[in-house]
């Protein structure tokens, strides 16, 4: 039939506009992975459901009940019958599992299968979608609205000096996962760090630093560099490292060969001044007593002769402690740098308010500050200290949280890592104090940029309920596995399917997310499908919501339309996708831009996310090109980071497709 579509616009159209439900569409069907063999399933979606659950043991494990595959059944009913008889659009969800019994030698405690049955249960009905993106619930056409929520990750910020009078900013930072405790860190009024797991009772953030196994000489190692004093019979002298930047010289620093004074008394050392010191030999230069005394010790000092502990680390040195180094003919010692403007003394000091030495020790302060009311041992706050931010089962930063994750803290920690390291914890503490101490490569984060928002697909929400109604149907497992005979027990005497239909049932019926379509026009049709909503379950309330949340922010260009929002109090919260935008595989929406080089716009189009397009040069579609598709003119009108400016066209890196690309269908 050819092109039927007649376009008066005066700009030539280089991308047609994308299938409008893909995001509906396409969800699902990664959701359900129908045409996937079940060996070849991603785990995701319904199978990552399933995978996430499986295998259930019994408390004794003695037995064990393992998922193997999972398959969709026929239609009873078409689309059309469904509506006229009032049915659902669902297909039967048939699982296999396997019940594996164990003989367990009670002397080795060794474990070894005795038996094992392999069973095809009904697990329900699932819905499917129609090829109008929509589901059929008891006859009613329903759309299933996708939620824009905040990304897992980490995200730091200031109170916009709000909490004291004297208007000091207090940074924290928070670290958000798909399922698990959050992490909260922030400074006090003293400049103390603190952490806060699950809003609970704040504690220095030494104590969950020490209860990861590190000591108190590795914090101060990590956070400090250190800088070694030698000491002679009557003269200090400091060793000429990178520990000398911003140091005032106690005396003239001289050329040793010529005698040429390089450093006058007094003076400030920069990095110039270090690089020549270096380079003409200069290894150590002379220091002032009253200089030495009042520095902090970086790790403890023992007595040579008997190993005994002298002065400990993180101890200030006095007179009494350089008389003793003296008397014991100490020659060297190892102290942390101090300096106003670039390494504060905030680990130093919350180091001094925890009070504790031990690994041990810490992880059981943690236990009793968010479990009060149990005598912990040292196993039982052990496991849960692990099970907070260290177990795939109870922490999920999901692979979204993981990349944003990296991104920020410049870390390189493989993606298929979804739980919190020791070395996340620590770069996150020193990210936060970088960021309080000015440094100039660290920021906070607008929580409204669409680089920290993504969106959750129909796919993603109703995997999600899936998850919830299997952990209840796990307990009900668990308890039948510890009751009843298990040797005379099928799986199918185990599983029972109802906890999962209720919960996927409800959300059909009366999720906030779940809405009757609105059939006004084939158009209002359309754009119900592309909506994004702030609301619902794991999102914003309406009353809560303040103004950034509801205003246009410049990542929206292309993205979210500035215009297409209701009135009255959702104004804002609910918004709806751009003409061109879509949904990349890790929620973040995309819009596409003509590559530009050396001036020259291509036909060759890129997808962007928010985050990737910061440090472009974007022109706008209506730019005007001669007949080789170079700029006309000497300087054009572009975007960068949500500010438009003026640039000569060798500079632009990119150009929007269409001057529709902004707003909605």
């Amino acid at each position: 039939m050819g092109e039927f579509r007649k376009i008066f616009g005066r700009i030539r159209k280089i991308v047609d506009i994308p299938n409008l439900i893909d995001i509906q569409v396409k969800s699902y069907e990664k959701f359900l992975q129908m045409d996937t063999p079940s060996d070849k399933r991603g785990n995701f979606g319904l199978q990552g459901a399933f995978k996430s659950v499986f295998p259930i043991s019994d408390y004794s494990k003695k037995c064990s009940l393992e998922f193997v595959s999972y398959k969709i059944g026929g239609v009873r009913y078409d689309v059309k019958e469904c509506i006229q008889k009032g049915m659902s659009y669902a297909a039967p969800l048939k699982i296999v599992v396997r019940l594996l019994i164990f003989d367990v030698d009670p002397g080795t405690g060794q474990k070894q299968i005795s038996n094992i049955k392999e069973q095809e249960i009904y697990f329900g009905e699932i819905p499917l979608m129609t090829e109008n993106g929509t589901f059929i619930v008891n006859g009613t056409e329903r759309v299933i609205v996708s939620q824009l929520h905040r990304s897992p990750g980490i995200f730091f910020d200031h109170d916009k000096g709000k909490t004291l009078a004297s208007g000091k900013l207090i940074y924290s930072a928070r670290v958000i996962p798909i399922r698990g405790s959050w992490l909260d860190l922030e400074f006090d009024s003293k400049d103390i760090l603190f952490v806060r797991i699950d809003r609970r009772r704040k504690m220095p953030v030494t104590i969950l630093l020490k209860a990861m196994g590190n000591s108190t000489e590795f914090i101060l190692n990590y956070f400090y560099s250190i800088e070694t004093i030698f000491l002679d019979e009557e003269e200090f002298f400091m060793a000429v490292d990178g520990s000398l930047m911003g140091e005032k010289a106690a005396d003239d620093i001289k050329d040793p060969k010529s005698g040429e004074v390089i450093v006058k008394k007094g003076r400030k050392i920069n990095k110039v001044l270090l690089k020549k010191m270096s380079d003409l030999g200069v290894n150590r230069i002379a220091m002032d007593e009253a200089d030495v005394i009042g520095k902090i010790l970086s790790s403890d000092i023992l007595d040579p002769e008997t190993g005994e502990v002298l002065l400990r680390c993180n101890e200030e040195l006095d007179r009494d402690g350089l008389k003793l180094l003296r008397a014991k003919n100490i020659k060297e010692a190892r102290f942390i740098h101090l300096d106003e403007e670039r390494a504060n003394a905030s680990i130093r000091d919350t180091l001094l308010a925890d009070r504790i030495e031990a690994v041990e020790d810490a992880v059981i302060e943690i236990y009793r500050r968010l479990r009060p009311s149990n005598p912990p041992t040292p196993e039982t706050a052990n496991t849960f200290f692990r099970s907070l931010f260290f177990e795939p089962e109870t922490y999920d930063l999901s692979d979204v949280g993981r990349a944003k994750m990296n991104y920020k803290l410049r870390l390189d920690v493989p993606t298929d890592v979804t739980v919190l390291k020791k070395e996340d914890i620590m770069a996150a503490v020193k990210y936060l104090i970088e960021l309080k101490n000015g440094g100039g490569d660290y920021s906070v984060d607008d929580i409204d940029h669409l680089g920290n928002r993504r969106v959750r697909s129909v796919g993603e929400l109703i995997e999600n309920q899936y998850r919830i109604g299997l952990v209840r149907m796990e307990r009900a497992i668990k308890e039948k596995m510890s009751l009843q005979d298990i040797e005379t027990m099928m799986p199918h005497d185990l599983v029972n399917a109802k906890p999962v239909s209720a919960v996927v049932n409800e959300f059909f019926g009366s999720s906030q997310l779940s809405q009757f379509m609105d059939q006004t026009n084939p158009l209002s049709e359309i754009t119900h499908k592309r909506r994004l909503s702030a609301l619902g379950p794991g999102g914003l309330t309406r009353e809560r919501a303040g103004f950034e949340v509801r205003d246009v922010h410049p990542t929206h260009y292309g993205r979210i339309c500035p215009v297409e929002t209701p009135e009255g109090p959702n104004i804002g919260l609910i918004v709806s996708l751009s003409t061109y935008a879509r949904v990349n595989e890790f929620g973040f929406i995309e819009t596409p831009y003509r590559l530009v080089e050396d001036g020259r716009v291509l036909d060759e189009v890129r997808y962007m996310t928010a985050i990737e397009e910061e440090n472009f040069i974007v022109a706008q579609a209506d730019r005007p090109l001669d007949k080789e598709g170079r700029f006309i003119g000497e300087m054009i009108s572009a975007r960068k980071g949500g500010d438009f400016i003026t640039v000569e066209p060798s500079d632009i890196n990119y150009m929007d497709v269409s001057p529709n690309q902004l707003v909605s269908v």
